[in-house]
């Protein structure tokens, strides 16, 4: 390759860092903690002084939850909104609890119906998402699926059946806000679709039916995101075995491009932008697999970048820090790549589990182990650094949420506060 071609396509890789950095800081900039790993799924955040190691002497609260979950909080102000579910009802519960000292603002129940569902699932896996006026709440019986929306003072706004919900292991998907529509991925083992909903009314914006195909599982567990390419409307990302990687115009709600190839196995980890790619990963117990996608440009089409196997999560979505991805598996595997390439710069191994997706503080990433400690590595391209390990007194499955500095962990049946303010 001549230097002008090398130079260009590092002159190429540059802007994409810019707009991909960009788009991230103006979403933190717009927005507290108001989805599934905060802005556009990033699981990016900016927090001084926040510890990376503690007891619980430490916390500035933990407080008690109805039933249990594995879903996180999201954060608007002075507000955390919570799911959960009770293992031997199915009651729902929806919890608004102030942040600064945790107590409960309101709590809303709702009726359901037992079924069978993954070990690991329960009836408060999906996170809501939050607006200015908003939130959002996602759930599954094989009867119905609910999206709901109530007031931030917990009256209702509206509540909508999307239709029956087929699939073995429940559900896991959570809803996203985009401009004024909410946005979901209903894709499962029946009929299934895309869809998106008047933020204010709950009626049907935009509906993408998939097409059944011969594919053996169809059902999705990822969380979509929002990718704003130079000169073209935003994207909605969405993610499965079935029909790979689908951008679909977030306005419009038509099918712009499609990747079918992309993932050999059930996606449940969510899509992320890095070094002009998007980014996910798909699995079952093995094995797994990240894809890098190059979406379409200068009328070339979308198409595979590159794959790996080795290291790839199942459950945990990956996270990037500039031009660096860092994969963090079920496993205790970690990994760091070169965000353009897929090149390895260096492995590691924690010998504990994990379900819950890392966020990025600063330099350091923070993760919570299925056991219920909290890890924090260094997010550092030279090698890998455990920086510390807390125990939280109870197993968990969920990804850890910040706002204003302070952290969020979610165990089983506790909410913890660390750091910010207190």
């Amino acid at each position: 390759m001549s230097k002008g071609l090398i130079r260009g396509s590092r002159l190429l890789a540059a802007a994409w860092l810019l707009v991909g950095a960009g788009w991230a800081a103006a979403a933190r900039a717009a927005e507290g903690w108001t989805r599934f790993r905060g802005p556009n799924g990033s699981g990016i955040a900016e927090a001084a002084n926040l510890p990376v190691q503690w007891a619980e002497k430490d916390f500035n609260w933990r407080v008690k939850l109805p039933g249990v979950g594995h879903s996180s909080p999201v954060i608007w102000g002075d507000k955390l909104f919570l799911t959960s579910g009770d293992p031997k009802t199915a009651r729902r519960f929806i919890l608004c609890l102030k942040t600064a000292e945790g107590s409960t603002l309101w709590q809303r129940e709702y009726e359901s119906k037992k079924h069978e569902m993954n070990e690991s699932n329960s009836y408060g896996t999906s996170t809501p998402a939050v607006d200015a006026e908003r939130v959002y709440a996602y759930w599954t019986t094989p009867e119905e699926v609910t999206l709901l929306a109530l007031m931030h003072d917990g009256k209702d706004a509206w509540r909508r059946n999307l239709g029956p919900f087929v699939a073995e292991h429940g559900s896991g998907t959570s809803p996203i806000v985009f401009e004024d529509k909410v946005i979901v991925s209903n894709d499962h083992e029946g009929k299934s679709s895309l869809f998106a909903l008047d933020a204010k009314t709950g009626k049907t914006a935009w509906e993408v039916v998939r097409p059944k195909t011969e594919v053996e599982y169809h059902g999705s567990y990822s969380t979509p995101m929002v990718y704003q390419p130079e000169g073209g409307p935003p994207q909605v990302i969405f993610t499965s075995k079935a029909y790979g990687m689908t951008s679909v115009d977030a306005r419009a709600g038509k099918v712009l491009w499609e990747v079918r190839d992309a993932f050999p196995t059930r996606c449940v980890g969510s899509p992320i932008l890095a070094a002009g790619l998007i980014i996910a990963a798909c699995g079952t117990t093995e094995p797994q697999q990240v894809t890098a996608v190059r979406p379409p440009s200068k009328g070339a089409p979308a198409k595979i970048a590159y794959t790996i196997e080795k290291y790839a999560p199942y459950v945990p979505t990956p996270i990037a820090k500039g031009d660096l991805v860092f994969l963090w598996g079920d496993s205790g595997r970690l990994a760091c790549l070169r965000a353009a390439t897929g090149e390895q710069l260096w492995k590691a191994k924690l010998e504990t589990e994990f379900y819950g997706s890392p966020i990025l503080v600063g330099d350091r990433l923070y993760c919570i182990s299925q056991k219920g400690e909290v890890f924090v590595v260094a997010a550092d391209s030279d090698k890998f650094s455990l920086l510390g390990r807390s125990p939280l007194g109870e197993p968990s499955y969920a990804t850890p949420a910040i706002a204003a500095g302070t952290l969020y962990l979610r165990t089983f049946s506790h909410l913890i506060s660390i750091g910010g303010r207190k």
